[in-house]
Parts: C-alpha cells; structure tokens; sequence
C-alpha cells in the first residue's frame, strides 16, 4: 500500500473515531497501517447511509452499488482509500463474501429503521461488527484463525453494542433509528413513542440495564480469545476493549439515561484507561485478568476487583 492511501484511511479514522483510533496507535505498524485503510473503507460506507440526510433511498443504494463494484475489484476505485482496501484484500485473502455481508447490512440501514428481537439485531450485526472481527482477524494473522475468530466476532459485536447504547439520541434525532430491540422495550414497558420523545423514565433505565448487562457478557467472551492474538496486538485490542467498556461506567452514572444528552469519554478519562491498563498489563500479561481489574465491566468475581470499584464511583 503507498503511504498516500495509508494517510487518507488514517485521517478518515482519526476524524471519525477517536477511541478506536486512540487504541489503534499501540498496534505494530504492520497491523496499524491495514487498520486505518479498513476502518476507513467502513466509514466510506457507513456514511452513505449515516449521514444521508436528504438523500432519497434509491440514491443511498446507487452509491452503495458503485462502492460494492469498487470495493470487490469489478470498477476502477474513485478513492485512494478504495484502492488501498482492495490491495489489502488481495494481500490477507480476504474473502469477497465477508465485504458483500458487510456492505448487505449497510444496505439494509437503507430501510431498516427498528428491530424487534436482539436476534434480529445480531443478525444485522453479522454483517456491520462480525464482518470487521473477521478482517481485523485477517490483517493480524494469527497462528490459530479459527481460534481467534469466535472471540473477534463477539467483541466487535460488544463494541457496536456500546454503541447503540450510547448513540440512542442521536440514532433517533438524526436518522429515525431505534436499535434497542423493542421486545426489551416492551418487556419494561417502555412504549416505542416514549424514545421518539426522548422521554426518560424508570422502566427506560431498567431496559438500557438489561442491555448494557447483556452487552458486558459480550465482552468478557470477546476478551477471552485475545490471547489467540500475536504477542504485539493483544495488549492494543485490551485497550479498545477498555476504552468501548468505559462508556458503561458514564451511562451508569447517568442513571442510564443516555436521551437527554449523549454520554461521553473525556480526553482525561480515556488517558486514564490507557495508564491504568498499560500499567497492569506490564505485570500481569494474561488480558482477561487486566481486563477484569481495569474495566467498566463488572467483575463476575468481584473480590479479584478490589475496593477501588465501588458501586457506581468512577476511579479511572
């Protein structure tokens, strides 16, 4: 890959996301400079269907086309970030059925605004978050991939949950979308209506707890399989794990209220996060166990945690 591609995904992704990016600048720069290229390619189709606006739906699935054709080597790459995905492809065998599942689920945000079941929603996620575990796999090649991958799938499916969590006010403000399934909804008695008005209530609270709590075991299954990971990448993965986690620790402290307003990571906080878990990770190199002591995630032995995760106080 020229550098100038590489330069075009990373200020795509330092633009686009921080956290992910702050994680990314521990990678080996074998594995970095794959990362920005794919993380960009995802925000390239991300943006077609996030940032529509206006935009009619048959326009949305045009441009989404163009960039399918592009992005499987079938036209010529209008963007150097395409390009250097293609080469990247080419490079780790990336197989084009993993980049049309993906680019299916960002066709169905084309039309899919709510979804009634988690099950339905893993099965969007199997394209926008299983889809970017298996290549992020692919650009790290570890020795045993089919070890790997199980885990990779879950965490990238417990980082886009903390995603939904933490984006329901904007997901409803700026684009209709509701990804809390409604059978959780409903099961608290949180009627649809309530989240278009941003309304925040008791029964709101208990069903963000539900999903938050499901989303942590995500999470502990996702970070069971980075010991799989070459030796260089696992403790930047730990890192994103912790950084996505941290945001349950601010929801929480709302009183998971994320509807009046959108929770969020300080610069402070994050460097925080980072510390803290370079510093466990300097003695104990097992990334369950740091990730158990350091993380927003609740421990399932919390006497291993220690005092300084009390109930609700923030101490990273």
């Amino acid at each position: 890959m020229q550098q100038e591609h590489i330069d075009a995904g990373k200020a795509i992704q330092k633009r686009t996301g921080k956290t992910f990016y702050l994680a990314t600048r521990f990678l080996p720069k074998r594995v970095r400079n794959a990362t920005h290229v794919l993380y960009a390619f995802f925000r390239i189709a991300d943006e077609i269907v996030d940032d529509a606006a206006d935009v009619p739906p048959a326009e949305q699935r045009a441009e989404l086309e163009s960039l399918r054709r592009q992005a499987l080597g079938r036209a010529e790459p209008e963007d150097p970030v395409l390009e250097a995905f293609r080469e990247l492809c080419d490079r780790y065998g990336i197989e084009d059925a993993e980049i049309e599942t993906f680019l299916d689920a960002m066709e169905s945000d084309v039309d899919t605004d709510r979804y009634e079941t988690y099950a339905d929603l893993e099965g969007y996620m199997r394209g926008s978050a299983a889809s970017v575990g298996v290549m992020m796999t692919a650009i790290m090649e570890p020795d045993d991939p089919e070890t790997a991958l199980p885990h990779a799938i879950k965490l990238g499916e417990a980082f886009q949950m903390t995603n939904f969590l933490r984006d329901v006010r904007e997901d409803v403000l700026e684009r209709d979308r509701i990804y809390l399934p409604l059978e959780t909804l409903r099961a608290h008695d949180v009627p649809e209506r309530q989240i278009e008005r941003l309304e925040y209530s008791e029964s709101f609270r208990d069903a963000m707890a539900e999903e938050l709590r499901r989303t942590e075991t995500l999470y502990r299954e996702g970070v069971a399989g980075i010991r799989y990971l070459p030796e260089d990448c696992q403790l930047p993965v730990l890192l994103a794990a912790v950084l996505y986690a941290e945001h349950h620790t601010v929801i929480r402290n709302r009183e998971y209220d994320v509807l009046s307003a959108e929770p969020s990571l300080s610069t402070v906080r994050k460097l925080k996060c980072l510390a803290k878990t370079r510093w466990h990770w300097h003695w104990n190199r097992d990334p369950e166990a740091v990730f158990d002591r350091v993380s927003a995630v609740p421990s399932l032995e919390p006497d291993r945690r220690g005092p300084e995760h009390g109930d609700g106080v923030p101490t990273r």
